[in-house]
């Protein structure tokens, strides 16, 4: 396996693109079922994540093109791509592709929309907490769909198909909304969704299925509105640009000190993660070419924080956020209230000097003078790139184990740190 070798001590000066969301861009690639025609979407990150769900695609018929580079492309700037569903050759997604990434049950959605049945593995387990199906299924079934549990697959069937209803989520889910929207787009009737997900990718998946002849009203907001439609057609549509990892390098720039300028970055995406960032003292602007990063000199401090769904501080900020209060001035507390497992950077962080204390659904952090490079394995995709921000500030040499993690999520990173002046290189295992 790859390893990530960083020296300390650096700090990050210039401009760092920031690339297409990972968790819009699945979605978008998943809203490719809905209709025969050919969606193309811009802004894709080249991701491990990307080609894994291309490959699920492909097993259900979804033909796939890459359009060349052009002037100004680099490997930091996305790709486009073309997919094209005309016919469903599969309706079942077997375990051993969708075990290799959650989100890919989600096609259980536009294939029974389509097809009428669909047979979808469950997920299984997950690092940072358990992910339940449950709400996904459940806003099938209240869309007409029946739903049976055999042998670790997921059946749903609804050979009338899917009629719209209410469908009224207990608690905020990301994935459940998702499903929800991908379902309701060609199903007879309106459908109403409550207590529905805010993010900003839910509200780009309803951009794009608008631009296929969808009828949404309110996505990103808690309540939706959908007017079934009989078929999609094709669209064109560039992927949204990545809060999160627009939040993890304003967090590594705020680390390490220095004036970075986050190119194509929204802010209105991420404003709960810069008002924190601002509170711990680092200085944060916008400008015509995205988010400026700067932390010259003046001390970081402590700030408590609790995870919350958008517009709250997001649990996919968290554990950067944490690397980063390990240097702040006194004690912060970092409340997880998303995921029950998402603390298992702790150890690692400790192993470079971090002082952090749990307690329950929650991690006091306090500040120390210095943080000394070591040995450090990544346990998933945020924790992975938390040590990376604890490294560009520890003295010496960290090394990162299990890079395949940050191969998920973050595009070109060792190119976009190394351009701004961090020594960091990818070691072939």
């Amino acid at each position: 396996m790859d390893k990530i070798r960083i020296t300390g001590g650096q700090r990050l000066d210039g401009a760092i693109p920031i690339s297409g969301a990972k968790n819009a861009a699945l979605p978008l690639m998943i809203a490719s079922l809905l209709t025969d025609e050919t969606l193309t979407l811009a802004n894709v990150p080249r991701l491990s994540d990307v080609s894994a769900l291309s490959r699920i695609l492909s097993n259900h018929g979804v033909d796939r093109s890459i359009a060349g580079k052009r002037i100004g492309q680099s490997a930091e700037t996305g790709q486009t791509i073309a997919l094209t569903a005309r016919q469903i050759v599969d309706t079942c997604a077997p375990y051993e592709l969708v075990s290799t990434m959650r989100a890919s049950f989600w096609v259980i959605a536009p294939i029974l929309a389509r097809m009428g049945e669909a047979k979808v593995s469950l997920p299984g387990g997950c690092a940072i907490g358990t992910r339940p199906v449950d709400l996904l299924l459940m806003a099938l079934e209240r869309l007409g769909a029946e739903i049976e549990i055999e042998n670790g697959y997921a059946i749903a069937r609804a050979p009338r198909g899917l009629r719209g209803a209410e469908i009224v989520f207990p608690k905020v889910t990301v994935g459940g909304t998702h499903t929800a929207l991908m379902a309701a787009v060609l199903a007879q009737g309106t459908t109403v969704i409550e207590n529905a997900a805010r993010e900003p990718e839910i509200a780009d998946l309803a951009a794009c299925l608008s631009k296929m002849g969808a009828k949404i009203e309110g996505a990103g907001t808690s309540r939706i509105v959908v007017t079934g439609v009989a078929r999609l057609g094709g669209a064109h549509h560039a992927v949204l640009p990545d809060r999160i990892e627009a939040g993890t390098y304003a967090m590594a720039v705020a680390m390490t000190g220095g004036d970075v300028v986050l190119e194509g970055a929204r802010p209105e995406l991420l404003q709960s993660a810069l008002d924190v960032l601002v509170q711990a003292g680092v200085d944060i602007s916008t400008t015509n070419e995205g988010i400026r990063v700067r932390r010259n000199g003046r001390p970081l401090e402590a700030v408590d924080i609790a995870t919350d769904p958008f517009p709250g501080f997001p649990t996919d900020l968290q554990a950067q956020f944490m690397a980063l209060m390990t240097k702040a001035k006194g004690t912060s507390r970092i409340r997880e209230t998303i995921f029950e497992n998402r603390f298992m950077h702790v150890q690692e962080l400790a192993r470079l000097g971090a002082k952090i204390r749990l307690e329950g659904d929650a991690a006091h952090v306090e500040g120390v003078a210095k943080l000394t490079g070591a040995p450090v394995m990544a346990t998933d995709l945020r924790a992975s790139v938390s040590l990376v921000i604890a490294g560009l500030a520890a003295e010496g040499e960290t090394t990162i184990n299990r890079v395949y993690h940050l191969d998920r999520g973050f595009e070109a990173l060792e190119a976009k740190l190394t351009r701004c002046g961090a020594k960091v290189e990818r070691l072939s295992g």
